[in-house]
């Protein structure tokens, strides 16, 4: 499996998209911990690049130091510190290019942005990843840390360290991954010593939907009982597809992730285009019966189970709609609607499906059958 210089070339549109998700995420994480006033928090960005494309556009390492500058008047009132780590890394090079721009591109930014600078503590790193990530995983451990891995390859994305991840109980990651290796060399000895992914079942459906493939079977190695929810973003360029695996542990960062899917993309949150062809689904046709789209059948699942009592408050139906991969506006509009036609009754004009009511204020709300 040969590497291939992701910098070759400015970056594409699926590529700045994969960015604008990630900086998305920075900037909504960032201030749920500094505004706690908690004393550390750590970035990791283990594939940084250089800092910069071709042309000028930024990369994730200067999106990140963009989003501390817009948190720097909290960050200074709390008194957190910021720890963080960029790795570039270029292997079988005796002359490290890339780790050169990414120095030159930050040190450029952290001169312009003095007070960034002072709320920092920025680590330049050189090393392979395999080498560099146990080193770290201490501190990933100790300190609410976010993790990123814009993987070229799929051995970074190998169970060693998909499940000291999982260990974690602080830790948000964001994996980058194209479907095109799974797609041809799944099956291959060198790729299963790294992932055993079973390709059989993932090629029984359409290749735009390996990442949900992918997502289903680390699902299932995960520990009985874990925390961990993962989550599949699919970015599409040309005829190839590639992918977001976002993992975290607490309901909060779900929330955001999935708020963040479902505002670029309201049609299902989980890709950048029409993965399941709702379009089509909005047509009536006459002799056939409508098809659902995502939306439509993720309420007509709770309509269900709130029916079935299978859901009787808004802590389950909150919990529910995560696991499903939805925001709480979905199943919130589900049973209003259900109000609105006597199919249920609920104190107050909010059925309270939000992670500030559930987990913060924790107002619990019963739904009744009239």
């Amino acid at each position: 499996m040969s590497y291939k210089d992701l910098h070759e070339e400015p970056f594409d549109d699926s590529t700045i998209a994969k960015l604008e998700i990630f900086e998305d995420y920075a900037q909504a994480w960032l201030p749920t911990f500094i505004m706690q006033g908690v004393p550390k928090i750590c970035i990791f960005d283990f594939f940084a690049g250089t800092g910069y494309d071709k042309i000028g556009i930024a990369g994730s390492p200067i999106r990140i130091l963009e989003q501390i500058k817009v948190q720097l008047g909290h960050v200074f009132q709390k008194k957190t510190k910021i720890e963080v780590y960029l790795n570039e890394f270029e292997p079988n090079k005796k002359k490290q290019n890339k780790f050169e721009l990414l120095k030159r591109s930050c040190s450029n930014y952290l001169n312009e942005n003095k007070d960034v600078e002072r709320a920092i503590e920025i680590h330049y790193l050189n090393h392979d990843f395999e080498e560099i990530f146990p080193l770290l995983l201490s501190k990933i451990r100790d300190f609410p840390s976010l993790v990123y891995l814009d993987q070229n390859g799929i051995k970074f994305l190998s169970d060693k360290y998909f499940l000291e991840l999982e260990k974690t109980r602080q830790t948000d990651f964001l994996y980058f991954v194209s479907a095109s290796y799974f797609w041809r060399f799944g099956e291959n000895l060198e790729f299963k010593m790294h992932l055993d992914i079973d390709m059989t079942e993932a090629k029984k459906h359409p290749y735009k939907f390996i990442h949900r493939s992918i997502i289903e079977q680390l699902r299932k190695k995960l520990p009985t009982g874990t925390k961990l929810k993962l989550y599949p973003f699919s970015l599409k360029k040309g005829a190839n597809i590639y992918g977001i695996i976002f993992g975290a542990s607490h309901p909060f960062a779900v929330d955001k992730f999935l708020t963040i899917a479902w505002r670029r993309n309201e049609t299902n949150g989980q890709a950048n285009f029409d993965i399941d062809e709702d379009a089509q689904k909005e047509q009536v046709d006459m002799f056939f019966e409508k098809k659902l789209t995502k939306v439509e059948d993720f309420k007509q699942n709770v309509r269900r189970k709130v029916l079935n009592r299978e859901i009787i408050n808004n802590f389950q139906l909150y919990d529910f709609a995560l696991e499903e991969g939805h925001i709480g506006t979905h199943a919130a509009e589900c049973l209003k609607h259900m109000k609105k036609n006597n199919e249920i009754t609920y104190d107050g004009i909010s059925p309270l499906v939000t992670y500030d009511n559930v987990y913060n204020q924790k107002r619990q709300l019963e739904y009744k059958r009239p």
